[in-house]
């Protein structure tokens, strides 16, 4: 049996990998954008990752009630529709360093909105400090690239931002409806493509085959499909089931550093000064958010299974 300490270890592990694969995304989305439009590349990336799913879980999972239903339904709609197509449109109209440095005050979104809805992830002065130093070290990074991008793709990304707060926090709450993260995750994709059939006749999607064909094309949709989407989706959903959503979200100011760092090795891009001074004073603020958040009354046991946790009053929570 796990202890708590290997439990919360084994969560960080988990945020860790996950903005590791996520912060390389970049680069295969900007190649897909030669070829594919926004809402095409949203499509079949999560088509792809959802039949991946369905073929590691085919059997499907009631829910108690309408209520729950629309819980996944909901996170179908913030994480994976209405998120993805926020930035891909914004990675159109505006710089991609607007863009990251804008996305990545997801986390402060995140811990505002567990505070008022989860009443359980209260984060201290010390998290909010983390934040600004974050935030400082991505601008560092991104300096370069800032100001250049338009209103219209700069709003877009704070949308995403805030759109995926609020898929971190309903994360939460299906950890307490599906034992199994990956049947949470295959639902909310599903419940994603669902929804994401309107976006499809309004921005006038093609469904053109013979892209596929394309190697490069091809490799880097499996990349987003199979690694970013099936995998990491579900390794995200484990570790905000281990560590809560506020503690969780703040790995995604790890995503710019990453996303810098691949470039300069894949793409042979400079590493200034101004960037490694980021890297270092985002780490550094990264360490302080964790630091910095508050307890979480309910979460996982030492066993790795959902448990409730009493009020002030000792009844238990759901």
């Amino acid at each position: 049996m796990a202890t708590e300490e290997e439990t919360r270890m084994r969560g960080h592990v988990f945020a860790l990998f996950t903005v590791l694969v996520w912060g390389t995304t970049f680069v295969a989305t900007k190649v897909l954008l030669t070829g594919f439009s926004p809402v095409e590349i949203l499509f079949y990336r999560f088509l792809i990752g959802f039949l991946v799913l369905l073929a590691f879980r085919p059997r499907h999972v009631r829910l108690g009630n309408w209520r729950q239903e629309a819980q996944v339904a909901a996170a179908g709609l913030t994480g994976v529709v209405l998120y993805f197509l926020f930035e891909n449109i914004a990675l159109t109209t505006t710089t991609a360093s607007n863009v990251g440095v804008i996305v990545a005050v997801s986390p402060f979104f995140t811990a505002l909105l567990s505070a008022v809805l989860l009443k359980d992830e209260r984060p201290h002065a010390m998290f909010f400090a983390g934040f600004a130093l974050a935030i400082a070290g991505i601008v560092l990074i991104s300096w370069s690239g800032l100001g250049t991008g338009s209103l219209i793709g700069d709003l877009l990304a704070v949308a995403a931002a805030a759109v995926w707060s609020c898929y971190a926090v309903l994360t939460r709450k299906l950890g307490t409806l599906f034992e199994d993260p990956i049947q949470a995750t295959k639902r909310t994709f599903a419940w994603g493509l669902v929804l994401m059939v309107p976006a499809l006749f309004l921005f006038d999607f093609h469904f053109g085959v013979e892209r596929f064909l394309d190697p490069l094309m091809a490799g880097n949709l499996l990349f987003l499909g199979v690694g970013a989407s099936a995998a990491c989706f579900a390794t995200w959903g484990i570790a905000v089931r281990l560590l809560g959503a506020v503690k969780t979200s703040a790995y995604i100011y790890l995503v710019p550093v990453i996303t810098v760092t691949a470039s300069v090795v894949v793409l042979g891009e400079p590493l200034t000064i101004p960037i490694v001074l980021g890297i270092v004073l985002t780490c550094a603020g990264l360490v302080l958010s964790e630091r910095g958040k508050g307890r979480v009354k309910a979460g996982l046991g030492p066993d790795g299974k959902a448990e409730s946790a009493p009020d002030e009053a000792g009844r238990t929570l759901p």
